[in-house]
This record gives C-alpha cells, structure tokens and sequence, in this order.
C-alpha cells in the first residue's frame, strides 16, 4: 500500500462493486479538525471517541422532554417513568447502532438512503427529515422564548421572533472556542440537573411508587397514551440517527478488524455513559413535578400550574432550592439548552441535506432556513393560544417526532443487519430481534393512538354526516399511506454495497502484512468535519 512523504499511509477506498483496493488517497490534506487513534489496544482510546454521544445526548434533556417530563410528572405522577426507561435503554441500542453504520462504512445514514433508494423515495425521505428536524426545533424556538419571558418579562411571541437571532449569534461565537462554548452549555444544563436533583432531597418522592412507576407498564387513558408517545418522540428523534452517524466520520481509526469492533464497543459505552446521565436528568424532573404537584402541602396557587403546567411556569417547582432565584436559573439553564439543542440540530440538517441532496449550506444559512420554518407555527400558536398554546405544541411536534421515527429506523435497522453493507460486523441475530421488536412496539403504538384517536374525533366531535364520511375517507387514506410507507421501507431488499469496509478476509489481511504492515485507516471525513465545527490546523494525536 502506497504511504504519503510524511509516512503517514494513504487512504484507501474500494472500487466498483468488488472489495479490491485503490490507492487514490480519499483526501489530499489533514488540515481538517480530527482526531487520530493509534493502531493499538488500550483503554486510552476511549478517549480518542468522547465526543458525538455526548453531543447527540443534548437533544436528550432539551426543552421538549423538559415539557413533556413536566406534564406527564403533574398529570400521571410517577406512572408514564416506564417510557423514559425503556425509551432510553432503545436509544442506546439505536444510536450505537446509527455510530457503529459510520465506523464500519464510512458513510452516514443519509448517504447510505441516497444510494440505495430511487429518487422518489429518497426525495419523500428527505423531506420527512427536514419536517424531523423542523419539528424538533419547535421546542427549542418556545423553550428560548419562554426563557427570555422570565429572564426580561418579554412577551412569547416576540420571544419567538428573538429566538430567529439567538443561534446565530451562538453559532457566530463558535469562531473564537467552540470546546469553551460547548463547556458552558453543558455546565448550565447541568447546573439545571443538580438543582432537580437537590429538590428530589426536598420533594421526597416515595421510592417504592418511583420503582414501581419505573417497572411497571401502565398507561390509563388516552391522554396517557398521547404523552407517552410524547416522551418516545422526545427521547428517541429521528434526526439523531441520521447526525450520531454522520459525527464519527470525523475520527480517523485503523481499518483492521480489531480497530472497528473497538471504535464500535467505545462508542457504545460513551453513548451508555451519556445517555444514562440523560436519563437521571429526566426522571428526576418527572418525580420532582409528580411529587411536588401531588403533595397535600402545595398551595392554590401553584395547584393551580400544574393542572396546567408547562415551562413557563415550573420554575416554582425549584423554589425550595433556589428561593427567589428559581425562575431566573431556570430560565437561564433553559436557554442554554434550547440553545445547545439547536447546534446540534443544525449539524443534523446539514448532514441530512449534504446525505440525501449533496448540497451543502454554510450552517448560520442552514440554521436560518430551519428557524424560520419553526418560528411560523411557534408565532401563530403563541399569539392566538399564549404561553399554554405554545405548550402544546410543544407536546404535538414531539409526537410528530414519535410518528416520523420508522422512516429513520427501518433504514438504518435494514443497513446495520445487512451483511452486503456490514461485512462480517453486520447485526447478530439477536441484535437484529431485538431492534426490530422495539422498532414494531413504536410503530403499533403509534398507528393505535393515531386510529382510536381519529376515531373519536369523528363519532365525538360533533360533525355532520358528510363532514364525517370526507374525513373519514381522507383520515384512513392517510393512514393506509403512512403504513405502506414503512411496508416499502422494511420489505425493500437492499442492493447497494458499501465503499468501505474492514478487511475481512485472511487474503487481504496477508497483502496488508506484506506491504510493511501498515495501518489501513479510515476516511476521516473533511466534509464532515468542517460542517461540524470551524477548521483548525493539525491534527490532535491520543497518545
């Protein structure tokens, strides 16, 4: 194999349809932002791969399960904690799943759909992410508004309007230290956890129904239906996959056998790490609301929040910690994480747009485009329902989420099972069972909530007759559509083998050896490297 002057080995890529190698390097310079991992086994490496999980696991603890959280917490107590345990042990699956289609293939999941699809499917595909990320953004754009509503008592709806500004200048302030940026977010965000955390020591909730709530499956009422789907569309979203995909193309890892199943196994224990402090951040915003709004001690006036209780006004749930400086943390660590989950929502665009389309937009255009399809919804709901409208919608986009899930999902379970793609680091057999078991339970309880509620909208709702039979026809026709979608999805076999893969064969491991024993790295990507942060010169070796 041929190496570069500096002695570093060139890149590799397959050409055609078989696994021969050339020995055009895949590109010409290392001034991208990456981090190289040594040829060698150590749990020093690990370190090499922190990063995308934690960045991915922002979208975890943003403003929308927040909301979610708040309302299934005041209104079903400890009940709906369940969701947030299964939701999270799926997330970790699905997500080390998303990293371990980039590790092994080079490519994410938006390239992978572009070209394994035909155009129409990938083009109905396409936009099904961008109404994902559109929808996910909602929460955001409300959560910064309602922020700035306690934080400078400005009203929603222009906070609304503001919130089309406030990426921009963060993604503006990226240029000068995007890791000291990063640190801040995270240190307000979970200057939020802990203040949930010590009133857990206030609240006290009973740690025999939090338990039972936690292992116990139980959801009672259609309404409780509607916020579990909720707190499945805020945990587990879409776009996610297509971004923890596309964010381990910028690590540049050894292609031997030994390297991926490496990267793989770290990038699965970084995403645990991640995720499970993820998920102690939400149950204990469920408990802190479930044990403050059910309390016999709770004043009228608070009572009265949460029957209807949404972030503009939970900050009273913090007020044995926090006195007279609730509302004010609180608003602060909710811009931070409207803010935060925003970032990463932008990168996920441009990977999606740059995956199904290959165009790509400069990030501050990107994110421009997407807050003004967010801002329009947010600002009519907002100045016809106010504050508690704009709750809602909250809740409404993160079902949207939980609906949109499939089209991610089946493709990437379909890529990851695949050996055609995979090569011999394809989904065991019981992997397999398992995802698509959790990706059927998401599917069967989306389709049953959507029916029985259109069901009673139309007998319930107090339409004529013909109002009826039109709805009707069109409500079903819609659902038969949404359900062939994903029959298409999951049938469909694929037929586009990868461009990279590890050696999997005793004969090409032989030709390696033979060629000095030179490391076969990786493409780390520059594409992908740049679209997530700004460029710096060097690289950064981990030792």
């Amino acid at each position: 194999m041929a190496t570069s002057a500096t002695g570093q080995p060139q890149f590799i890529a397959s050409t055609g349809g078989n696994r021969s190698f050339s020995n055009a390097p895949l590109i010409k310079n290392e001034d991208a932002d990456q981090i190289v991992v040594p040829d060698k086994t150590s749990w020093k490496n690990l370190f090499a791969y922190i990063g995308p999980g934690f960045l991915v696991s922002i979208a975890y603890i943003d403003p929308g399960n927040f909301e979610t959280d708040l309302q299934s917490g005041a209104q079903y107590k400890y009940e709906l904690l369940w969701i947030i345990l299964v939701a999270s042990c799926a997330a970790l699956i699905i997500q080390s799943l998303a990293a371990n289609l980039g590790v092994v293939t080079g490519k994410h999941l938006a390239e992978h759909c572009r070209n394994e699809y035909p155009k129409v499917p990938n083009f109905i595909l396409w936009v099904l992410a961008e109404i994902a990320i559109v929808a996910c953004d909602i929460p955001e754009v409300i959560g910064t508004a309602f922020a700035l509503n306690m934080l400078f008592k400005i009203p929603v709806w222009i906070g609304v309007l503001l919130t089309g500004f406030s990426t921009l200048i963060l993604l503006a302030l990226q240029q000068y230290g995007v890791r000291k940026l990063e640190f801040l977010i995270a240190f307000l965000v979970f200057t939020m956890a802990g203040c949930f955390f010590a009133e857990l020591g206030y609240a006290k909730p009973e740690a025999k129904e939090v338990l039972h709530g936690l292992f116990v499956p139980q959801l009672k009422g259609n309404g409780a239906t509607g916020l579990a789907i909720s707190l499945l569309g805020a945990m587990v979203m879409p776009h996610n996959l297509f971004l923890h995909s596309a964010l381990v193309l910028s690590r540049k890892i050894p292609r031997s056998v030994r390297s991926i199943k490496e990267a793989c196994r770290f990038y699965m224990i970084e995403s645990g790490f991640a995720l499970a402090v993820a998920f102690l951040i939400n149950v204990s915003v469920i408990s802190v609301s479930g044990a403050v709004c059910s309390s016999s001690n709770i004043n009228p006036e608070d009572q009265a929040s949460c029957k209807d209780l949404d972030l503009n006004k939970a900050s009273f749930l913090l007020r044995n910690v926090l006195g007279s400086w609730s509302s004010k943390l609180f608003a602060i660590a909710l811009l931070a994480s409207g803010q935060s989950s925003t970032i990463t929502g932008t990168y996920a665009g441009q990977y999606v747009m740059q995956g199904f389309l290959d165009l790509r937009l400069k990030p501050w255009l990107r994110n421009f485009l997407t807050r003004c399809l967010a801002i329009v919804p947010s600002l009519i709901v907002a100045l016809i329902g106010g504050s508690a409208g704009a709750g809602q919608l909250i809740i409404i986009a993160s079902m949207i989420l939980s609906f949109e899930l499939p089209f991610a999902l089946v493709p990437l379970l379909k890529f990851t099972s695949s050996k055609v793609k995979m090569g011999m680091h394809a989904n065991s057999i019981a992997i397999t069972a398992i995802t698509w078991i959790i990706g059927s339970l998401i599917m069967i309880i989306n389709v049953y909530y959507l029916a029985t509620s259109f069901i009673k909208f139309l007998f319930h709702g107090n339409l004529k007759l013909v109002e009826v039979v039109f709805l009707g026809i069109f409500g079903f026709s819609a659902m038969a559509v949404y359900l062939a979608g994903v029959a298409y999805l999951v049938l469909r076999k694929n037929k586009e083998a990868s461009h990279l893969l590890a050696l999997t064969t005793h004969e090409n491991q032989h030709s390696t050896n033979e060629s000095g024993n030179a490391s076969l790295y990786s493409l780390p990507r520059e594409d992908i490297a740049s679209m997530q942060l700004p460029s710096r010169s060097g690289t950064v070796d981990i030792d």
